[in-house]
Protein backbone atom coordinates (compact mmCIF):
# COMPACT_ATOMS: atom_id res chain seq x y z
CA UNK A 1 0.00 0.00 0.00
CA UNK A 2 1.26 3.46 -0.62
CA UNK A 3 1.33 6.20 1.86
CA UNK A 4 -1.77 7.54 0.74
CA UNK A 5 -3.53 4.65 1.09
CA UNK A 6 -2.28 4.07 4.31
CA UNK A 7 -3.35 7.63 5.36
CA UNK A 8 -7.18 7.23 3.89
CA UNK A 9 -7.53 3.37 5.70
CA UNK A 10 -6.26 5.02 9.16
CA UNK A 11 -8.26 8.09 9.35
CA UNK A 12 -11.62 5.65 8.06
CA UNK A 13 -11.06 3.60 10.72
CA UNK A 14 -10.96 6.67 13.34
CA UNK A 15 -14.23 8.06 12.06
CA UNK A 16 -15.72 4.46 12.02
CA UNK A 17 -14.38 4.25 15.38
CA UNK A 18 -16.32 7.42 16.35
CA UNK A 19 -19.07 6.09 14.45
CA UNK A 20 -19.19 2.74 16.75
CA UNK A 21 -18.63 4.99 20.14
CA UNK A 22 -21.50 7.29 18.70
CA UNK A 23 -24.27 4.51 18.04
CA UNK A 24 -22.85 2.39 21.77
CA UNK A 25 -23.35 5.64 23.27
CA UNK A 26 -26.17 7.03 22.66
CA UNK A 27 -27.76 5.59 25.65
CA UNK A 28 -25.57 7.22 28.48
CA UNK A 29 -27.55 10.46 27.09
CA UNK A 30 -30.83 9.23 26.11
CA UNK A 31 -31.94 6.25 27.69
CA UNK A 32 -33.28 8.44 31.00
CA UNK A 33 -35.77 10.96 29.14
CA UNK A 34 -36.57 8.01 27.19
CA UNK A 35 -37.27 5.20 30.03
CA UNK A 36 -38.86 8.39 31.96
CA UNK A 37 -41.38 9.62 29.06
CA UNK A 38 -39.99 12.88 28.47
CA UNK A 39 -38.90 12.27 25.10
CA UNK A 40 -39.58 9.78 22.33
CA UNK A 41 -36.68 7.97 20.83
CA UNK A 42 -35.67 9.82 17.95
CA UNK A 43 -36.55 12.95 19.21
CA UNK A 44 -33.74 12.61 21.91
CA UNK A 45 -31.76 11.13 19.12
CA UNK A 46 -32.01 14.19 17.03
CA UNK A 47 -31.21 16.66 19.95
CA UNK A 48 -27.92 14.56 21.53
CA UNK A 49 -26.67 13.72 17.85
CA UNK A 50 -26.63 17.98 17.28
CA UNK A 51 -25.98 19.13 20.81
CA UNK A 52 -22.66 16.31 20.65
CA UNK A 53 -21.86 17.87 17.45
CA UNK A 54 -21.50 21.19 18.97
CA UNK A 55 -19.65 20.48 22.05
CA UNK A 56 -17.21 18.42 19.92
CA UNK A 57 -16.64 21.13 17.47
CA UNK A 58 -16.58 23.91 19.93
CA UNK A 59 -15.46 22.99 23.20
CA UNK A 60 -11.36 22.68 22.93
CA UNK A 61 -9.34 19.48 22.70
CA UNK A 62 -7.52 19.12 25.77
CA UNK A 63 -8.53 15.11 25.64
CA UNK A 64 -7.58 14.69 22.05
CA UNK A 65 -3.44 15.65 23.11
CA UNK A 66 -3.78 13.39 26.23
CA UNK A 67 -4.88 10.14 23.91
CA UNK A 68 -2.16 11.52 21.08
CA UNK A 69 0.79 11.79 23.28
CA UNK A 70 -0.14 11.03 26.53
CA UNK A 71 -0.64 7.16 26.51
CA UNK A 72 2.78 5.82 24.56
CA UNK A 73 5.85 7.35 23.34
CA UNK A 74 4.99 8.31 20.20
CA UNK A 75 8.44 7.25 18.82
CA UNK A 76 7.85 3.48 19.88
CA UNK A 77 4.74 2.97 18.50
CA UNK A 78 4.32 2.62 14.52
CA UNK A 79 1.24 2.78 12.31
CA UNK A 80 0.50 -0.91 12.09
CA UNK A 81 0.18 -0.54 15.87
CA UNK A 82 -2.22 2.47 15.95
CA UNK A 83 -4.63 0.46 13.37
CA UNK A 84 -4.24 -2.31 15.67
CA UNK A 85 -5.47 -0.28 18.37
CA UNK A 86 -8.26 1.29 16.98
CA UNK A 87 -9.51 -2.15 15.20
CA UNK A 88 -9.36 -3.99 18.74
CA UNK A 89 -11.49 -1.01 20.07
CA UNK A 90 -14.03 -1.27 17.63
CA UNK A 91 -14.20 -5.00 17.75
CA UNK A 92 -14.82 -4.52 21.31
CA UNK A 93 -17.85 -1.65 20.83
CA UNK A 94 -18.94 -4.45 18.85
CA UNK A 95 -19.03 -7.34 21.09
CA UNK A 96 -20.48 -5.37 24.36
CA UNK A 97 -23.25 -3.74 21.75
CA UNK A 98 -24.13 -7.13 20.69
CA UNK A 99 -24.69 -8.39 24.08
CA UNK A 100 -26.56 -5.09 25.18
CA UNK A 101 -23.85 -4.00 28.18
CA UNK A 102 -22.86 -0.31 28.15
CA UNK A 103 -19.21 0.16 27.92
CA UNK A 104 -16.28 2.46 27.49
CA UNK A 105 -15.01 3.19 23.83
CA UNK A 106 -12.69 5.40 25.65
CA UNK A 107 -11.07 2.70 27.88
CA UNK A 108 -11.40 0.07 24.69
CA UNK A 109 -9.15 2.57 22.74
CA UNK A 110 -7.32 3.00 25.55
CA UNK A 111 -6.18 -0.34 26.11
CA UNK A 112 -6.07 -0.88 22.92
CA UNK A 113 -3.18 1.89 22.74
CA UNK A 114 -0.90 0.05 25.40
CA UNK A 115 -1.77 -3.72 24.19
CA UNK A 116 -0.40 -2.62 20.84
CA UNK A 117 2.58 -0.65 22.35
CA UNK A 118 3.57 -3.21 24.82
CA UNK A 119 3.62 -5.96 21.63
CA UNK A 120 5.77 -3.19 19.28
CA UNK A 121 7.99 -1.98 21.77
CA UNK A 122 7.60 -3.49 25.67
CA UNK A 123 6.30 -1.97 28.72
CA UNK A 124 9.21 1.30 28.17
CA UNK A 125 6.79 2.43 25.28
CA UNK A 126 3.96 3.26 27.68
CA UNK A 127 3.73 6.93 29.67
CA UNK A 128 3.22 5.39 32.87
CA UNK A 129 2.89 8.42 34.87
CA UNK A 130 0.40 9.90 32.60
CA UNK A 131 -1.48 6.24 32.12
CA UNK A 132 -1.33 6.04 36.16
CA UNK A 133 -3.22 9.32 36.17
CA UNK A 134 -5.67 8.35 33.74
CA UNK A 135 -6.72 5.61 35.29
CA UNK A 136 -6.98 6.78 38.67
CA UNK A 137 -9.73 9.54 37.35
CA UNK A 138 -11.19 6.33 35.50
CA UNK A 139 -11.68 4.88 38.55
CA UNK A 140 -12.99 8.03 40.70
CA UNK A 141 -15.36 9.47 38.07
CA UNK A 142 -18.20 6.94 38.40
CA UNK A 143 -18.16 6.80 42.25
CA UNK A 144 -18.44 10.95 41.89
CA UNK A 145 -20.92 10.46 39.42
CA UNK A 146 -22.98 7.91 42.05
CA UNK A 147 -22.38 10.38 44.71
CA UNK A 148 -23.56 12.97 43.06
CA UNK A 149 -26.60 11.19 41.36
CA UNK A 150 -27.30 10.27 44.98
CA UNK A 151 -27.35 13.10 46.95
CA UNK A 152 -29.00 15.45 44.48
CA UNK A 153 -32.12 12.67 44.05
CA UNK A 154 -32.60 12.70 47.53
CA UNK A 155 -32.26 16.58 47.70
CA UNK A 156 -35.28 16.51 45.02
CA UNK A 157 -37.28 14.41 46.54
CA UNK A 158 -37.08 16.87 49.69
CA UNK A 159 -38.12 19.66 47.56
CA UNK A 160 -40.84 18.36 45.75
CA UNK A 161 -42.38 16.26 48.57
CA UNK A 162 -45.06 18.72 49.00
CA UNK A 163 -46.01 19.29 45.36
CA UNK A 164 -48.97 17.51 43.49
CA UNK A 165 -47.27 14.62 42.14
CA UNK A 166 -48.80 15.82 38.23
CA UNK A 167 -47.26 18.89 38.15
CA UNK A 168 -43.57 17.60 39.77
CA UNK A 169 -43.29 15.29 36.87
CA UNK A 170 -44.21 18.19 34.81
CA UNK A 171 -41.15 20.09 35.96
CA UNK A 172 -38.91 17.28 36.43
CA UNK A 173 -39.38 16.35 32.92
CA UNK A 174 -38.20 19.76 31.69
CA UNK A 175 -35.16 19.85 33.94
CA UNK A 176 -34.46 16.43 32.86
CA UNK A 177 -34.35 17.12 29.15
CA UNK A 178 -32.55 20.19 30.11
CA UNK A 179 -29.90 18.15 32.04
CA UNK A 180 -29.60 15.65 29.21
CA UNK A 181 -28.51 18.53 26.84
CA UNK A 182 -25.91 19.44 29.28
CA UNK A 183 -24.63 16.00 29.17
CA UNK A 184 -24.98 15.99 25.23
CA UNK A 185 -22.26 19.10 24.95
CA UNK A 186 -20.08 17.64 27.76
CA UNK A 187 -20.44 13.73 26.02
CA UNK A 188 -19.16 16.02 22.89
CA UNK A 189 -16.56 17.66 24.96
CA UNK A 190 -14.71 13.88 25.66
CA UNK A 191 -15.30 11.44 23.69
CA UNK A 192 -15.44 12.70 19.44
CA UNK A 193 -11.85 14.08 20.64
CA UNK A 194 -10.70 9.71 21.58
CA UNK A 195 -10.82 9.80 17.50
CA UNK A 196 -9.29 13.72 16.74
CA UNK A 197 -5.86 12.27 19.05
CA UNK A 198 -5.81 8.92 17.64
CA UNK A 199 -6.16 10.19 13.92
CA UNK A 200 -3.67 13.25 14.68
CA UNK A 201 -1.18 10.21 16.41
CA UNK A 202 -1.14 8.79 12.95
CA UNK A 203 -0.96 11.63 10.17
CA UNK A 204 2.04 12.50 12.68
CA UNK A 205 3.11 9.06 12.11
CA UNK A 206 3.02 8.99 8.65
CA UNK A 207 4.20 12.52 8.20
CA UNK A 208 7.45 11.45 9.07
CA UNK A 209 7.57 8.67 6.65
CA UNK A 210 6.77 10.70 3.91
CA UNK A 211 6.37 14.47 4.92
CA UNK A 212 5.79 15.26 0.56
CA UNK A 213 2.77 12.89 0.54
CA UNK A 214 1.37 13.89 3.68
CA UNK A 215 1.27 17.84 3.01
CA UNK A 216 -2.17 17.64 1.93
CA UNK A 217 -3.20 15.94 5.06
CA UNK A 218 -1.19 17.08 7.46
CA UNK A 219 1.11 20.01 9.36
CA UNK A 220 2.50 19.47 12.82
CA UNK A 221 2.50 22.41 14.94
CA UNK A 222 6.06 24.56 15.93
CA UNK A 223 8.79 22.39 16.33
CA UNK A 224 6.80 19.41 15.46
CA UNK A 225 4.11 19.60 18.18
CA UNK A 226 1.15 17.74 18.49
CA UNK A 227 -1.70 19.59 16.73
CA UNK A 228 -5.52 18.60 15.99
CA UNK A 229 -6.23 19.91 12.03
CA UNK A 230 -9.45 21.24 12.04
CA UNK A 231 -10.79 19.20 9.25
CA UNK A 232 -10.16 16.45 11.84
CA UNK A 233 -12.34 17.94 14.49
CA UNK A 234 -15.06 18.50 12.01
CA UNK A 235 -14.87 15.13 10.71
CA UNK A 236 -14.40 13.51 13.97
CA UNK A 237 -17.84 15.74 15.35
CA UNK A 238 -19.91 13.77 12.64
CA UNK A 239 -18.91 10.77 12.97
CA UNK A 240 -19.81 10.50 16.46
CA UNK A 241 -22.94 12.51 16.06
CA UNK A 242 -24.23 10.71 13.07
CA UNK A 243 -23.43 7.23 15.23
CA UNK A 244 -25.31 8.83 18.17
CA UNK A 245 -28.32 9.71 15.58
CA UNK A 246 -28.37 6.10 14.64
CA UNK A 247 -29.33 5.09 18.18
CA UNK A 248 -28.11 2.22 20.38
CA UNK A 249 -31.38 1.39 21.28
CA UNK A 250 -29.81 -2.11 22.40
CA UNK A 251 -28.19 -0.49 25.50
CA UNK A 252 -30.73 2.09 26.08
CA UNK A 253 -33.00 -0.88 26.80
CA UNK A 254 -30.67 -1.77 29.59
CA UNK A 255 -29.75 1.30 30.75
CA UNK A 256 -33.11 2.92 30.93
CA UNK A 257 -35.10 0.00 31.69
CA UNK A 258 -33.51 -3.01 33.63
CA UNK A 259 -31.47 -1.55 35.78
CA UNK A 260 -34.92 -0.30 37.81
CA UNK A 261 -38.01 1.44 36.75
CA UNK A 262 -36.38 5.07 36.03
CA UNK A 263 -38.31 8.49 36.64
CA UNK A 264 -38.01 12.24 35.59
CA UNK A 265 -36.60 12.42 39.46
CA UNK A 266 -34.38 10.05 38.86
CA UNK A 267 -33.08 11.24 35.82
CA UNK A 268 -32.47 14.42 36.58
CA UNK A 269 -30.14 14.20 39.15
CA UNK A 270 -28.65 11.12 37.21
CA UNK A 271 -28.09 13.14 33.89
CA UNK A 272 -26.71 16.44 35.43
CA UNK A 273 -24.08 14.75 38.01
CA UNK A 274 -22.84 13.23 34.55
CA UNK A 275 -22.64 15.93 32.92
CA UNK A 276 -20.85 18.14 35.70
CA UNK A 277 -18.34 15.29 36.05
CA UNK A 278 -17.78 13.94 31.96
CA UNK A 279 -16.97 18.58 31.61
CA UNK A 280 -14.72 18.73 34.35
CA UNK A 281 -12.87 15.83 33.16
CA UNK A 282 -12.85 17.58 29.89
CA UNK A 283 -11.22 20.17 30.77
CA UNK A 284 -8.39 18.96 32.22
CA UNK A 285 -7.92 16.78 29.28
CA UNK A 286 -8.80 13.59 31.05
CA UNK A 287 -10.30 10.48 28.19
CA UNK A 288 -13.07 9.23 30.69
CA UNK A 289 -15.96 6.71 30.00
CA UNK A 290 -19.63 8.93 29.67
CA UNK A 291 -20.71 5.28 29.75
CA UNK A 292 -19.63 4.37 32.96
CA UNK A 293 -20.51 7.64 35.32
CA UNK A 294 -24.02 7.58 33.50
CA UNK A 295 -24.28 4.17 34.66
CA UNK A 296 -23.47 4.77 37.64
CA UNK A 297 -25.54 8.12 38.19
CA UNK A 298 -28.32 6.02 37.45
CA UNK A 299 -27.63 3.41 39.87
CA UNK A 300 -26.91 6.57 42.29
CA UNK A 301 -30.39 7.86 41.56
CA UNK A 302 -32.21 4.81 42.03
CA UNK A 303 -29.95 4.16 45.36
CA UNK A 304 -31.24 7.40 46.54
CA UNK A 305 -35.25 6.38 46.74
CA UNK A 306 -34.27 3.01 48.14
CA UNK A 307 -31.10 0.50 47.63
CA UNK A 308 -33.51 -2.42 47.09
CA UNK A 309 -35.31 -1.06 43.42
CA UNK A 310 -31.99 -1.13 41.97
CA UNK A 311 -31.25 -4.76 40.20
CA UNK A 312 -27.74 -5.58 41.76
CA UNK A 313 -27.32 -8.48 39.56
CA UNK A 314 -27.03 -6.97 36.43
CA UNK A 315 -25.24 -3.63 37.85
CA UNK A 316 -22.77 -6.48 38.82
CA UNK A 317 -22.32 -7.40 35.00
CA UNK A 318 -22.08 -3.98 34.34
CA UNK A 319 -18.78 -3.57 36.65
CA UNK A 320 -17.41 -6.53 35.68
CA UNK A 321 -17.27 -5.82 31.58
CA UNK A 322 -16.00 -1.88 32.90
CA UNK A 323 -13.00 -3.93 34.71
CA UNK A 324 -12.33 -6.27 31.64
CA UNK A 325 -12.54 -3.89 29.02
CA UNK A 326 -8.83 -2.78 29.01
CA UNK A 327 -7.50 -6.05 29.67
CA UNK A 328 -9.43 -7.31 26.73
CA UNK A 329 -9.13 -4.58 24.20
CA UNK A 330 -5.49 -4.11 25.13
CA UNK A 331 -4.63 -8.25 24.39
CA UNK A 332 -6.94 -7.94 21.26
CA UNK A 333 -4.87 -5.15 20.02
CA UNK A 334 -1.43 -7.53 20.67
CA UNK A 335 -2.97 -10.13 19.11
CA UNK A 336 -3.67 -8.19 16.17
CA UNK A 337 0.05 -6.64 16.00
CA UNK A 338 1.28 -9.86 15.71
CA UNK A 339 -0.93 -11.03 13.11
CA UNK A 340 -0.35 -7.68 11.31
CA UNK A 341 3.29 -7.95 11.50
CA UNK A 342 4.77 -4.07 10.59
CA UNK A 343 4.90 -3.05 7.40
CA UNK A 344 4.92 0.79 8.24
Amino acid sequence: MCITEVTLLTISLGLFFNFSNGFHDASNIVATIVSSRSMGTRQALFMASVLVFLGSFFLGTAVARTIGVGIVDIDAVTITGITAAVIAAILWNILTWVISLPSSSSHALIGGLIGAALQQSGAHAIEWMSVLGILGVIFISPLLGFLVSFHLTRMNFHLFRHMHPVMATSILKKLQIFSAALLAISHGTNDAQKAMGVITLSLMLLYRLDPLAMAGFYTPGPGGAFAVPTWVILACSLALSLGMLSGGKRIIRTVGLKLFKIKPIHGFGAMLSTAGVVYLCSVFGFPVSTTHIASSGVVGGGAAQRMSIVRWGLTRDIVLTWILTIPGSAAAAYLLCLLLGDPF
